[in-house]
């Protein structure tokens, strides 16, 4: 029965792009967790897929030169966040990171979310989930909703020039509608910042 679970689990992940992330409870629907946890370990152990953390596998995607790759710590976070339906956006140097006003690789992710506050090791990394008000998750767009946690993240003091030059440039990039939205989610002295952006995308 073991062996059906795992090729069953197995033809699954084949079918998606290599580095797609999954989670255990994925499978319930070939067996019962039990079962599908040892045909996990199993495939593992041969080497066919790669567990990324506990509960959560892959079949990775390969390099020339790095071997096998471990899906980045957004893909695991967005993945989650599917799984549970919940909103999350980057903070601290994960999103200044993000909008290049740091030349910092964090390897602790940390997100906000509206969902269930969790801790996951990924080998020597750290995703980070702090549950928060949902009005801190809702903005709409991807560019304008790291422009807030990033400035946040900076603050108002340290604010350069350089960093308010880097996140008009980004916000260029984002919808005159979302902007026009999340600008609202924003405190003062980031809107000001934010509708540098809209005027020079009105020009």
């Amino acid at each position: 029965m073991i062996k059906n679970i795992e090729y069953n689990i197995f033809e699954r992940m084949k079918k998606a792009k290599r580095g797609v992330v999954f989670f255990a409870s994925d499978f319930v629907v070939y067996g019962n967790s039990n079962t599908c946890s040892k045909a996990l370990e199993r495939l593992t152990k041969d080497g066919k897929i790669t567990r990324v953390a506990r509960g959560i596998y892959t079949i990775p995607r390969k390099s020339k030169y790095f071997g096998r790759l471990t899906p980045s710590l957004e893909a695991i976070a967005e993945a989650i966040a599917r799984r549970d339906k919940a909103r999350i956006i980057p903070t601290g140097l994960f999103a200044e990171n993000a909008l290049g006003l740091s030349t910092q690789i964090p390897t602790k992710a940390v997100y906000l979310t509206d969902g269930t506050p969790r801790k996951i090791i990924i080998g020597d990394r750290t995703l980070l989930f702090k549950r928060t008000a949902p009005k801190n998750v809702a903005a709409w767009g991807k560019i304008s909703g790291l422009a807030i946690q990033a400035l946040k993240s900076i603050g108002k003091e340290k604010i350069t020039n350089d960093d308010v030059e880097k996140i008009v440039a980004a916000l260029k990039q984002e919808s005159k509608e979302n902007l026009a939205n999340d600008i609202k989610l924003a405190p003062d002295w980031i809107r000001k910042i934010m509708r540098k952006a809209q005027t020079s995308n009105n020009i």
